[in-house]
């Protein structure tokens, strides 16, 4: 029985790597869509659990240059499990019967409910990678980003573009200075539209 070229399971792991970084781009994409189009600016928890999505996004970026690594999957799981419980703290905040939720429900949800779901969503198909043996033994080098599939070069150049307009979209919104609780405006861009 031949064994499976280690170059090509590398390249696998890194595609579908690369699969999840889109996944997460989309997220991020679609709550700025619904932060521009109808201007639900996001809440401090909100913010934060944005940050745990990039954070998540910075490990499995890790993976797609490096190869899969153990601490890229600690870092993975370590930033699911923060973005999961500063998302369920929200979700619990807003359970009370009559209390209002924080923006407008997508499907049924409110994007908070949809952020734990998927955070628990990355922690399990990360537990389920780690479970594939032989994953780390795969010898696996550096690969440039010139040297990258077109479709994985366009996924990381859309992943930071989604993470720049978000940091530059938070400054805006809350600038040096803690952020509203129930954010209606920029506070840096108040003054200027007047």
């Amino acid at each position: 029985m031949s064994q499976p070229d280690p170059l090509a399971v590398s390249c696998q792991w890194r595609q579908l790597n690369a699969l999840g970084l889109l996944i997460l781009s989309g997220i991020l994409a679609f709550a700025l869509y619904d932060q521009f189009v109808y201007h639900e600016l996001p809440c401090p928890l909100c913010l934060l659990q944005r940050i745990a999505f990039t954070a998540c996004m910075f490990g499995i970026t890790l993976n797609i240059f490096y190869g899969p690594r153990p601490w890229h999957y600690g870092l993975l799981l370590l930033s699911a499990m923060l973005g999961a419980g500063i998302a369920l703290r929200q979700v619990s905040l807003h359970v009370i019967p009559g209390t209002p939720g924080y923006g407008n429900p997508f499907f049924g949800w409110h994007f908070y409910t949809w952020a734990f779901i998927c955070f628990t969503a990355i922690l399990a198909t990360v537990s389920l990678a780690l479970l594939v043996p032989g994953h780390f033994t795969v010898s696996s080098a550096f690969i440039q980003f010139s040297a990258q599939a077109a479709w994985v070069k366009c996924t990381i150049v859309v992943c930071f573009a989604v993470i720049c307009i978000n940091m530059v979209s938070a400054f805006l919104e809350c600038g040096l200075y803690a952020c509203d609780s129930n954010p209606v405006h920029y506070k840096l861009l108040q003054n200027w539209f007047k």
